[in-house]
């Protein structure tokens, strides 16, 4: 590919072009600027042309977990999907991982931050072509045990890394790993992620040992008498190498230790609302200076990969929690899954703008027979109608990963289906 145009290109990174053109040069951006100066490549009408969507927390591996648990309390939803993962092995983690980054391509995600069990994500976005940054979990109260899990995976994962696919690691969540098992992952210099203040239920844990999650105390470290976002600032684990995901329960001062220590908050505003989290202070983070982007999560907590229903829900519930609606325009929305969350990865020197020299990563958007032509603000159509449906073409390094004429993935979606049904413990007919 070396050019594409459309009605609009938002660079996100600088004001919209009408008629606009991106030009490509071995995989990079070369050039984006209206068409009559630039020519027009391949030309989209009715269309806009943006930076990929940054997914910044993910778990491909749960994508065919759809409903599982749906309506069950924090504990035992965590429980049904821990008795169920037991079920498949590393081929069928594999096969609902490619399900996954195949969903995220469709829905115009072109990185992917990914908290992997298994490292099947690694697998995946490699064969698909997804960038993507690989979190690999541990867990426990015992650093040395957590370091060898670590290494383990790495190790198998090692294969498919490159530039496109690198390692981070996870410490799980605060009330899964110990302060240990925190600092010795933050020792080893690679991007971290953690699960952090998600429910009510993880705050009573962690400040005084008791609440619903006392139920699975034998999958949990000792609670540390304080709040997780305390803990890893007391510790200096807080900080711009960590990705800190859903950050829903927050106070004032804990705002601002996450804002001044620079970490990367990750927004998931389905997920939370779907487990009945509540809403993440998102302005207020904002407000305070914090990098925050946009997670879908995955289908065992939130529906689907699908950024638009994210984006939708952020703006929604942004200005259900201000009760104004200019708290969370439709712009805003669409640079937290851009820009925002290239920052929150800081990854914002190569993705997240439409800029020359960074990625040749962008997403092709259709709007033709929707209610947003003809175009009065192409940022709000994309938010408030977009869809997967309408995404014409995603593409990685200047390379087509998704076009929507000719990819069709159908040995994905049976894999996935026959995988799904391990975890539901069913038998399925031959064919």
């Amino acid at each position: 590919m070396e050019a594409v145009s459309a009605d609009w290109v938002l660079p996100i990174g600088g004001p919209p072009i009408r008629e606009g053109t991106v030009r490509i040069e071995a995989g990079r951006i070369a050039a984006v600027g209206p068409a009559r100066e630039l020519g027009w490549g391949r030309r989209y009408p009715a269309a806009v042309i943006l930076p990929g969507f940054v997914n910044a927390h993910a778990h491909l591996e749960y994508a065919v977990y759809a409903g599982f648990g749906d309506g069950l309390p924090f504990p035992l939803w965590l429980e049904t999907h821990i008795s169920r993962k037991r079920r498949i092995g590393l081929e069928d983690a594999v096969a609902i991982a490619r399900l996954g980054a195949a969903q995220c391509l469709a829905s115009g995600v072109t990185t992917v931050a990914d908290a992997s069990f298994t490292g099947a994500s690694a697998f995946a976005c490699a064969e698909l072509g997804l960038r993507a940054v690989v979190f690999l979990e541990v867990f426990g109260a015992d650093a040395g045990q957590a370091l060898a899990r670590f290494s383990e995976l790495r190790e198998r994962v090692e294969p498919t890394l490159s530039e496109r696919v690198c390692v981070g690691i996870s410490p799980h969540a605060p009330y899964t790993c110990s302060a240990q098992v925190y600092e010795a992952c933050a020792a080893l210099g690679l991007p971290l992620a953690t699960h952090l203040s998600e429910t009510e239920a993880e705050l009573e844990w962690l400040r005084a040992g008791r609440g619903p999650l006392a139920a699975l105390a034998n999958l949990l470290v000792p609670p540390p008498g304080t709040s997780g976002v305390r803990l890893l600032a007391d510790i200096e684990v807080l900080s711009p190498h960590l990705c800190a995901c859903h950050c829903v329960h927050l106070d004032t001062e804990e705002i601002g230790l996450l804002a001044r220590s620079g970490a990367g908050v990750v927004h998931c505003p389905r997920s939370n609302a779907f487990l009945g989290c509540g809403i993440a202070p998102v302005a207020d983070l904002l407000a305070a200076g914090a990098p925050v982007g946009l997670g879908t999560d995955s289908p065992a907590s939130s529906p689907s990969f699908d950024v638009f229903e994210e984006m939708r829900a952020a703006l929604a519930l942004g200005r259900v929690a201000s009760r104004r609606p200019e708290t969370m325009p439709a712009a805003r929305v669409l640079e937290l899954a851009t820009l925002g969350s290239a920052r929150a990865l800081r990854l914002a020197d190569e993705i997240g703008t439409l800029e020359p020299g960074k990625r040749a990563d962008l997403t092709v958007i259709s709007l033709e027979d929707t209610p947003f032509l003809p175009w009065e603000d192409p940022a709000a159509a994309v938010v408030l109608g977009g869809s997967p449906e309408r995404v014409v073409a995603t593409v990685v390094d200047g390379e087509v990963r998704y076009e929507r004429e000719t990819t069709a993935w159908h040995e994905l979606r049976q894999r996935g289906s026959e995988a799904r049904s391990k975890l539901l413990g069913l038998s399925r007919p031959s064919a």
